[in-house]
C-alpha cells in the first residue's frame, strides 16, 4: 500500500510535471506571439507614419516648387515685359528724332534752294534793270548826237536833208521798236523758263515728300507686322511653357499614382502576411 502510494504520488506528480512544463510552454508561446505581434505592429506604425511624412514632405516639397515656378514664370514675364517697354520707348524716341531731323533737314533744302533762286531772280531782274537803263541811256546819247549832229547839219542844208533826217528818225524808230519787241520776247521767255523751273521745282519737291512719306508708311507697316510676329511668338512661347508645366504636372500625378498603387500593394500584402500570421496564431492557440 506504501508502495502504491508512492507510485500513484509519483505518477500525479509526473502529470502535474507535464502539464506545469505544458502551461509554461503555452505561456512562454504567448508571451513570443504577443512580443511578436507588438514588434510587427510597432514597426507597420514606423513604416506607416515614414511613409506618411515622406509623402508630406514630397507634398511640401511639390508646393514649394510649384509657387517657386510660378514666381519664377511671373518674374520672367515681368522682366521681358520691361525690356520691350525699354525697347518700344527707344524706338519711339529715335523715330520721332530721326523724323524731327528728316523735317528740319528737307526744310533746311527747300530753304536754302528758294533763297539760292530767289536770289539768282533779283540778280537777274537787277541786271536786266541795269542793261535796260544802260541801253536806254546808250540810246538815248547817241539819239542825242545823232540828233545833234542832224540839227548842226539842218542848220545848212535844212531843205535838203528834211527828208533824210525824217527817214532816220523812222529808221531809228523801227530799230527801236524792233529791239523792244524782241526784248520783250525775250522777257516772255525768261519768264516762261522761270514758270517751269518753279513747276519743276513744285513737281519734284512733291514727289520727294511723297516717296519719303511712302518711305515712312513702309517702315511703320514693317514695324508693325514684326510687332504682330513679335506678339505671336511671345504667345506661343507662353502656352509652350504652360504645355510643359501642365506635361510636368501630368508625370507627377502618375508617379503618385504609382507611388499609391505601390504603397497599397505593400500594405495588402502586409495586411496578407498579418492574416497569415494571424491565422496561424489562432491555430496555434
Amino acid at each position: 500500500r506504501c508502495f502504491y502510494d508512492q507510485k500513484i504520488l509519483q505518477k500525479t506528480f509526473g502529470e502535474w510535471k507535464e502539464q506545469w512544463i505544458i502551461c509554461s510552454e503555452k505561456k512562454l508561446s504567448l508571451r513570443a506571439d504577443n512580443h511578436y505581434r507588438h514588434l510587427l505592429l510597432s514597426l507597420i506604425f514606423k513604416a506607416w507614419r515614414a511613409y506618411v511624412c515622406q509623402q508630406r514632405g514630397k507634398r511640401n516639397k511639390y508646393y514649394v516648387a510649384e509657387s517657386h515656378a510660378k514666381k519664377q514664370t511671373l518674374l520672367r514675364t515681368w522682366q521681358h515685359w520691361l525690356d520691350y517697354v525699354g525697347v518700344q520707348r527707344t524706338k519711339h524716341g529715335m523715330q520721332s528724332v530721326a523724323l524731327a531731323f528728316r523735317e528740319r533737314s528737307c526744310l533746311r533744302i527747300s530753304w536754302a534752294v528758294w533763297r539760292r533762286q530767289q536770289d539768282q531772280k533779283c540778280s537777274g531782274h537787277k541786271m536786266n534793270i541795269l542793261a535796260l537803263q544802260h541801253w536806254a541811256q546808250s540810246l538815248q546819247f547817241r539819239a542825242w548826237l545823232q540828233w545833234q549832229e542832224l540839227y548842226l547839219y539842218t542848220q545848212n542844208e535844212k531843205q535838203k536833208d528834211t527828208r533824210a533826217v525824217t527817214h532816220h528818225q523812222h529808221w531809228e524808230l523801227r530799230r527801236c521798236v524792233g529791239a523792244w519787241l524782241g526784248y520783250l520776247n525775250l522777257h516772255r521767255v525768261k519768264k516762261r523758263q522761270n514758270e517751269l523751273a518753279q513747276e519743276f521745282h513744285r513737281s519734284s519737291t512733291l514727289r520727294r515728300c511723297f516717296s519719303d512719306w511712302q518711305l515712312s508708311w513702309e517702315r511703320r507697316r514693317r514695324m508693325h507686322a514684326h510687332q504682330r510676329d513679335l506678339e505671336k511668338q511671345a504667345a506661343r512661347i507662353a502656352l509652350w511653357r504652360v504645355f510643359a508645366h501642365w506635361k510636368h504636372y501630368v508625370v507627377l500625378c502618375v508617379e503618385e499614382a504609382q507611388q499609391c498603387e505601390l504603397a497599397e500593394k505593400h500594405y495588402k500584402c502586409h495586411l496578407l502576411v498579418l492574416q497569415k500570421y494571424w491565422n496561424h496564431w489562432k491555430s496555434r492557440l
